[in-house]
């Protein structure tokens, strides 16, 4: 059965290991909401002659208030976010969303993909298809990897975070039980930003 998620943050048993077919649908109220409640911005004086050297110009922050709120096209990227295999599962009592691709070469290794903060696997879409299938772009298909990208806990579709504690060193235990479930014992990692943080910290736990 496909598990829907139009509001973030739905919870299992913490028991529950289990992993769910996922798939983004926002609800159009949703998005209307959003577009209403930036079209209300009440916005504040700006001081004049100061640039950046103070924060974000009054006049940026207008312009891209305008751009999500009328021009910005959710259903477009929900589609392309939707085109990969998406998943959810319970680690720690909290929801953990990741894409898992597997790649059509038998011998890929299995490669974990880390994002950055603030970020989102939306960082990793253009390199989905090179890595996976590298066949297909030209490249050598002994270079394939099968991808598992998940959004950290905390991010985007796995947040959010209902009980504290949730340190570097037990975000980085998530993924490791993540590789785990999904019958991966010898993989790579890769991350960048924050994910250079987790990435090091999974290889002591799960050398």
């Amino acid at each position: 059965m496909t598990h829907v998620l139009s509001e973030f943050g739905a919870q299992q048993s913490s028991g529950d290991t289990a992993i769910r077919p996922f798939r983004i649908e926002v609800s159009q109220d949703q998005v209307d909401d959003l577009r209403d409640r930036l079209r209300r911005t009440r916005w504040p004086d700006d001081l004049p002659e100061v640039g950046w050297s103070r924060g974000v110009p009054l006049a940026y922050l207008k312009e891209l208030a305008a751009y999500w709120g009328s021009v910005y096209n959710w259903r477009k990227h929900e589609e392309e976010l939707n085109r990969y295999p998406q998943f959810t599962t319970t680690i720690e009592g909290e929801n953990v969303h990741f894409l898992h691709v597997r790649s059509p070469e038998p011998n890929a290794l299995p490669l974990l993909l880390i994002h950055g903060w603030p970020g989102s696997v939306v960082e990793f879409l253009r390199v989905i298809g090179p890595l996976s299938d590298p066949r297909s772009f030209g490249g050598d298909p002994d270079q394939a990897f099968h991808l598992v990208i998940p959004s950290l806990p905390g991010h985007g579709f796995s947040g959010p975070i209902r009980q504290p504690g949730w340190t570097d060193g037990k975000v980085a235990d998530a993924p490791v039980e993540l590789m785990r479930r999904l019958g991966y014992d010898r993989y790579g990692v890769q991350g960048g930003d924050i994910g250079a943080f987790i990435a090091p910290l999974m290889g002591r736990r799960d050398p």
